[in-house]
């Protein structure tokens, strides 16, 4: 459980948080639905980005950006979608936390889009040659693919991507007033040892060479 010693007044239990903040209204609660119907399968068809939320047996949890072409993730039928999993940095920190813990909560992008659409379930790591070439890109297989069994689907509603104006570009910082991947990754994990021009020019080449 996370401490709460540094702040007094907290909300500790389901019962408090009704009395203090409310129920949900009755469009809002029954807006759920136990299956992908086509409003569904049409926002992950254009979506190319996907969060994928999972929590391990120890408590750990990670959230994992998941991007591709639009449609990468695939609607099997209305309560199995499968999401490949790519070359990347080898931690596996969301696929460890699945063999602990299969639940799993994903939340679909599409750009311009200001809703969302989330779907729960739970998740199975796959080999399945025949799964894995289906979701091949320029001949080149994924590596795993997660398969949720859906167990929940709902449209969440635009006022945090309207809040945070994220499509309107001209509220978009200046690229340069922030640190570059390289800078972080020498500060945090090379002890400030690395050529930061050498690592950003190995960080791009992977980026053009080992996308797939």
């Amino acid at each position: 459980m996370v401490s709460t010693t540094r702040f007094n007044d907290v909300i500790a239990t389901q019962d408090e948080l009704r009395e203090y903040m409310g129920w949900p209204a009755e469009r809002a609660r029954d807006k759920t639905i136990t299956a992908l119907d086509q409003h569904c399968r049409d926002i992950i068809a254009a979506s190319p980005f996907a969060l994928v939320a999972t929590t391990g047996a120890d408590g750990s949890v990670d959230v994992s950006p998941k991007g591709d072409p639009a449609g990468f993730v695939k609607v099997l039928d209305d309560n199995t979608i499968a999401i490949p999993d790519r070359p990347g940095n080898r931690r596996f920190d969301g696929l460890t936390n699945v063999l602990g813990n299969p639940g799993i909560g994903m939340i679909f992008v599409v750009p311009g889009m200001r809703e969302t659409l989330r779907v729960n379930g739970t998740a199975t790591i796959v080999k399945d040659k025949d799964l894995l070439e289906s979701m091949a890109v320029g001949g080149k297989l994924p590596w795993l693919a997660i398969v949720v069994d859906v167990k929940e689907a709902f449209i969440h509603c635009a006022k945090a991507l309207v809040r945070s104006k994220l499509w309107d570009a001209e509220t978009w910082p200046d690229r340069s007033s922030l640190p570059s991947m390289a800078c972080i990754l020498n500060d945090h994990a090379l002890s400030g040892t690395a050529n930061i021009e050498e690592l950003e020019t190995d960080l791009e080449e992977r980026l053009q060479t080992q996308l797939y």
